[in-house]
């Protein structure tokens, strides 16, 4: 079913919808940064053991089946797709708390990232036809919300599932509640016509994977963005993965103290220093990410209005102002300094989605935005998804025998410098983006 105009109202829920399966993607995605803490010490991985399970298993097929996927929604109806991916990731998450060891665990992590290969390009696509060209950054940024609300919920259920019950548990439980929400998702989300902020000349008819590539590679700042935000992703993503480890091995003396004052019913007897880290650094994702991505979108529509340079130039900016402050949570020993520090990066490094998104659908012609958001993917997620934990993991394990539980803080540190280099690539592909911007003659 189409609809030929929706209501504001209606426009803003089916943001709300493709918001809600985001975080439920990311819940899915995320939930094993704290997970992995009890899964750990049951079954008896190392580190690297662990990046390679959170990150390369399921990086695999959801960098590369996402452009199948994403030639699909070109062609097909893409709340059908996104609802039968949302019921196939939720599945397999359900079967990653039936796992007795690594390999059945890195085989059901797999099926996840096949599953949610469905799950984003789609919507993207989806919401450049809910909401015109001067409004996609910050509807781009807003559904973005599901990274951090997605990632931080999970960090907090996780953690306090595992307290309460076991990890198990909290795979049953989120994955059930994705199977529930596949069916009202699908019937309440209606497909919008294609290109429907764009003029009657905009084509319509689907774009082979050769003609997307070939208009893709004559736009010189989409490789620059994509690559730029694969290299930031790398620490982003490792973030989200190892921080609750690294403030459970170095700062798990010092939580009593700090939530000394916590609500009573938000916490058990004798908590433990796992869901104490839940709390804390999903606060830190959950504050922190939502600014940035606001902020991120809100600023690129403001100043890309006038130049589109903007809609690199400000992730460029946040990027940059990431590693100062990332340096300083890194090696502070003082918990609340570590609090505020992480909320810079946090916001920072997730500033630049709304910005990066929003100008690749406005690159892309209407018959071709599901793919050439695929294509990004793929290279933000092989990249940043694929190294980003395991690269962070290995060095742990490489460090360990010469600073033991410092390992992590070091191997964190090592990372800093991917941002140094998205910002460069950002700053050089300003140059590029308004020559770049699609513009129907």
């Amino acid at each position: 079913m189409t609809v030929p105009a929706a209501t504001a109202g209606y426009r803003a829920y089916v943001l709300f919808a493709l918001i809600v399966v985001y975080t439920v993607n990311f819940i899915d995605r995320q939930i094993l940064g704290i997970l992995s803490i009890p899964i750990q010490k049951e079954l008896g991985l190392s580190d690297t053991q662990l990046g390679l399970m959170r990150g390369l298993s399921f990086a695999l097929f959801y960098s590369t089946l996402g452009v199948p996927v994403a030639l699909l929604a070109d062609r097909m109806n893409r709340v059908r797709i996104m609802t039968v991916a949302l019921t196939a990731w939720s599945a397999f998450t359900i079967a990653c708390g039936l796992a007795g060891n690594f390999v059945q665990l890195f085989l059901m992590r797999m099926g996840v990232g096949v599953g949610e290969a469905g799950g984003v390009a789609p919507a993207y696509s989806i919401v450049s036809d809910y909401f015109p060209p001067n409004e996609r950054a910050r509807a781009l940024g807003i559904y973005s919300f599901g990274v951090p609300l997605g990632s931080a919920i999970g960090i907090v259920f996780g953690g306090v599932i595992a307290t309460l019950l076991d990890w198990r548990a909290a795979f049953f439980l989120v994955g059930a509640f994705g199977l529930v929400l596949a069916p009202i998702f699908y019937f309440t989300v209606r497909e919008p016509p294609r290109g429907a902020f764009d003029p009657a000349s905009a084509k319509r008819e689907p774009a082979k994977i050769g003609e997307v590539i070939a208009t893709l590679s004559k736009k010189p700042s989409f490789w620059l963005l994509s690559i730029g935000g694969a290299f930031s992703s790398i620490m982003a993503y490792g973030l989200f993965a190892w921080a609750p480890a690294f403030f459970v091995r170095l700062f798990g003396d010092q939580f009593p103290a700090l939530f000394a004052g916590f609500p009573p019913f938000l916490l058990p007897p004798n908590p433990g220093p796992l869901l104490y880290a839940a709390y804390f650094y999903g606060g830190i994702v959950a504050i922190g990410g939502v600014a940035g991505i606001f902020l991120g979108g809100l600023l690129a529509d403001r100043f890309g209005a006038k130049n589109k340079a903007a809609y690199a130039l400000v992730p460029a900016i946040a990027f940059t102002a990431t590693v100062p402050f990332l340096i300083l949570g890194l090696n502070t020993q003082s918990l609340p300094v570590a609090f505020f520090a992480f909320l810079v990066p946090t916001a920072c490094g997730l500033a630049w989605l709304g910005p990066a998104l929003s100008a690749f659908q406005n690159m892309s012609p209407p018959n071709m935005r599901a793919t050439a958001g695929a294509v990004f993917l793929l290279i933000n997620n092989l990249i940043g998804l694929g190294l980003g934990d395991v690269f962070i993991g290995a060095l742990s394990d490489h460090f360990r025998a010469q600073y033991g539980d410092e390992s992590i803080r070091y191997s964190m540190l090592a990372g800093v410098g991917f941002y140094v280099v998205a910002a460069v690539l950002y700053f050089l592909a300003a140059r590029f983006v308004k020559r770049d911007w699609h513009v129907e003659h």
